[in-house]
């Protein structure tokens, strides 16, 4: 444990709650819901996902406010979910890779929703994985489901178990329900679902990968069978809700927890990594079929939950309250919008760091002239032997050069991502944009200082890679021997040899 005299001013404050709240009367305070999907940006019906069927989530967007551009801080499922529950970036909590291979939160006791919402007299419950170190942190009252069931088994048990929650007690409840879908394995079908079943002669391939194959069109359809499947789970989940009698007085909130495990998604800074669907119904609060065109963040959920459940707000968090944009009124919004990149498991480190405005998107790399290791990790791990590189090599020359750019990413990347949404065209070099370019780094620097980005230090950049290199023996990570040190000496002048 890190020691509170060592650390920044701006750490003292996190962990200190703010003063003044106002308080919601404890018959009014709602139940808050809370629906995770893995792997899965916003390939939806009423995203205008031409291919998948999902009239569950869409009903759901047009009684309640769908968010056109939503984010998570980090495409990784630890990270993610780190981030929505404290309120934090990765690089301000500490949980920067997988759980699942050590990587931690810097204090088990930051302030993070669960603990707040149980100030607040709420019950606190959790139906999935939590995927979050140290799970103490996070002392709910309830937790079923705990592993990440990627093999999709018994499914029906996810509804079940928030029944038997949410008719528990009658105090406020926050229940957050982790479902497996759409997360690799892509099952085209468990138990019978979906009804409907698509081949890869049914669809395209997700147009960011820019690429085509037969390959990648099976992959693509069993992709959104498990989207399908997601659907029909969350309707049982939302049959149970209004079963329960306390549907009225209960803000839904789903979202996923990074973009699918395809080229150019997950463990990427790109748009297919890091947006994700966001909606949120709130009956009586919510503008029906509103969309919101606001660039928001899973990191405003916390101060989102805080609010409306009346408790003390938290210091220093990244976030903004979503309250002002559940109707239809204008607010005052953020113009710029951050997120990042580490690692994933012990195969991925490579940092990023991105912003972007209305239009533009830049992304810098810290570790600028070596290869991106997660480009042949996840040409090797999901697709067959050399399928994906012949793919590529037959693809056009652009694109060519989309994939070499990733393979090797220059220190900086621009997009227009108004008339370039999938990012194939980088302008850092263009003259013409010389005047943006200049404008999002002073934001993407100003934004990495005021975070407090423990990687500014170079030595930091550095000594965590040669903890991660460490554990890879004759060319093969192995997890019993990754041991990290970096929530000591991120913050810790003296590790670093600073006075």
């Amino acid at each position: 444990m890190i020691d509170i005299g060592r650390m920044s001013f701006w750490w003292a404050s996190v962990l200190c709650l703010a003063a003044g709240a106002s308080y919601v009367v404890a018959s009014e305070q709602p139940n808050i819901l809370v629906i995770i999907s893995e792997d899965n940006g916003p390939e939806l019906g009423c995203y205008g996902d031409p291919y998948v069927s999902t009239p569950v989530l869409d009903k759901l967007a047009d009684r309640g406010i769908r968010f056109e551009h939503a984010y998570v801080p980090q495409a990784g499922c630890s990270q993610s979910r780190a981030a929505y529950m404290t309120g934090l970036y990765p690089h301000q909590n500490g949980q920067i890779g997988l759980a699942t291979w050590k990587f931690r939160m810097y204090r088990e006791d930051t302030p993070n929703l669960v603990r707040s919402l149980k100030q607040a007299g709420y019950r606190t419950g959790i139906i999935g994985k939590l995927h979050v170190n140290p799970e103490s942190a996070f002392p709910f009252d309830f937790h079923a489901i705990p592993s990440s069931n990627f093999s999709r088994n018994n499914l029906g048990r996810y509804a079940k178990q928030a029944e038997k929650f949410i008719a528990a007690g009658e105090a406020p409840f926050y229940l957050a329900v982790n479902y497996p879908d759409a997360h690799r394995p892509f099952t085209p079908r468990k138990p019978k679902l979906p009804v409907t079943k698509l081949t890869g002669q049914d669809v395209k391939p997700l147009p960011y990968m820019g690429l085509d194959s037969d390959e990648l069109r099976q992959q693509t359809a069993d992709y959104y069978n498990c989207m399908s499947r997601l659907d029909s789970l969350v309707g049982d989940l939302l049959e149970v809700l209004e079963r329960s009698g306390k549907a009225d007085n209960t803000l839904v909130v789903y979202f996923g927890d990074h973009g699918a495990d395809l080229l150019r998604g997950k463990r990427t800074s790109y748009e297919g990594g890091v947006r994700v669907p966001m909606i949120a119904y709130w009956p009586g609060h919510t503008a029906a079929g509103g969309v919101r065109n606001e660039l928001v963040s899973t990191l405003d959920l916390m101060p989102t939950f805080l609010e409306v459940a009346g408790a003390e707000p938290v210091a220093g968090l990244a976030g903004s309250s979503l309250v002002p944009l559940l109707g239809e009124s204008p607010a005052d919004w953020r113009e710029y919008l951050f997120t990042e990149f580490h690692t994933h498991s012990a195969h991925n480190y490579y940092p990023q760091r991105t912003v972007r405005n209305e239009r533009f998107k830049l992304i810098q790399s810290l570790l600028v002239g070596e290869e991106n290791p997660d480009y042949s990790f996840t040409l090797s791990s999901h697709f067959p032997q050399g399928f994906a590189e012949r793919v590529i090599e037959t693809a056009s020359p652009p694109m060519q050069a989309v994939y070499a750019r990733q393979q090797h990413p220059p220190e900086f990347e621009l997009y227009d991502l108004s008339s370039d949404p999938y990012e194939l065209r980088n302008l850092a070099d263009d003259p013409e944009y010389a005047e943006v370019l200049a404008e999002l780094k002073d934001q993407l620097a100003d934004w990495r200082e005021r975070s407090q980005d423990p990687l500014l230090d170079v030595e930091n950049l550095q000594r965590l890679k040669s903890e991660i290199e460490a554990c890879r023996v004759e060319g093969k990570f192995r997890k019993e021997l990754l041991e990290l040190d970096y929530p000591q000496y991120f913050f810790d002048d003296a590790a670093n040899g600073k006075p």
